[in-house]
């Protein structure tokens, strides 16, 4: 008993990053390695022959099954979706392709590929298995597994967006960009963006939120200036880093408002997300570990 529970612990941080890139969901994550830990329980251990490929292999099917229902979720979702921000520890930054993974902007574009593309493309782009160990994971043979990893990884890189932002200037961009904001000036605001910037908000039709993306300097910048206007944005704000990017959570009162993610690269914000549907936000104060290390070999 102490094997099994020392093998699960020392997984779990994997099991979650794998299942939530997988997912987008912090929530369906948890559950997914919940539920996972409790097959792994109910299975006699002397038939398992390499326990901690035995936990990935679940955590990756019980993924599939939870994402192909959520997608069917989503077709009916009101207004833009957003993943559900996780708040990371700032390690994770320091792990180049973890941090990229995670950000908002790569898991909206793993959100255009299938479930079975998606999985296959975390496996072994992000987490680095072999093909034959995806194909295991994924329940494929290993040419198809390959075939499906190509076409994933070509979708990909024809719309990923990268960015590498200085942390120590990113929280003083953040908070001239509050200032300019909450004294609505539309010029400075403008100033610290990229001329492509874009603003996502979610909410999921619960809250008020924007229903389509907000585009150009100019026009995020005047959305931006009206609803600090309306809602007083930033009156209460806490700094933090949230998918391996810098953010703030912003407080109405005692109730936490929204999560707002900052994409910024040479100086300049190039991506806002905000999510403010309540069902997103109810675990976002918790940090998450993060992780692609695998301590083992695959199947001794």
């Amino acid at each position: 008993m102490l094997s099994e529970e020392r093998d699960f612990a020392e997984c779990r941080p994997l099991l979650f990053t794998i299942a939530y890139e997988i997912l987008g969901s912090a929530a369906d994550a948890e559950d997914v390695v919940q539920d996972s830990y409790l097959r792994w329980h109910a299975v006699r251990q002397e038939h398992i022959e390499h326990p901690r490929a035995y936990l990935v292999r679940t955590v990756t099917r019980q993924a599939l099954n939870h994402l192909r229902a959520a997608r069917r979720r989503r077709e009916d979702y009101v207004g833009p979706w957003l993943p559900e921000p996780v708040r990371t520890e700032p390690d994770v930054s320091e792990d180049a392709d973890l941090a990229e993974s995670v950000s908002m902007a790569m898991l909206l574009v793993l959100e255009t590929l299938s479930p079975d593309e998606r999985a296959v493309f975390v496996l072994r782009e992000v987490f680095g298995y072999s093909h034959r160990e995806v194909a295991d994971l994924v329940g494929k043979t290993e040419t198809a597994a390959r075939q499906i990893a190509h076409r994933a990884r070509e979708h990909v890189r024809a719309r990923r967006r990268r960015f590498d932002h200085d942390p120590r200037t990113a929280d003083e961009i953040v908070g001239r960009f509050l200032r300019a904001a909450n004294t609505g000036d539309v010029t400075a605001l403008m100033s610290l963006m990229a001329p492509g910037v874009v603003h996502i908000s979610d909410g999921g039709g619960r809250i008020t939120a924007a229903r389509r993306p907000v585009r150009g300097r100019e026009q995020v910048a005047r959305f931006v200036a009206g609803v600090a206007r309306t809602t007083g944005l930033g009156a209460r704000v806490e700094f933090a880093s949230y998918n391996a990017l810098p953010a703030v959570l912003c407080r109405s009162g005692d109730q936490l408002d929204s999560v707002v993610v900052f994409e910024i690269a040479d100086t300049l914000i190039h991506g806002m997300y905000a999510v403010r549907n309540p069902e997103k936000l109810g675990a976002v104060i918790v940090p998450r570990h993060l992780t692609r290390r695998k301590d083992w070999t695959w199947k001794p």
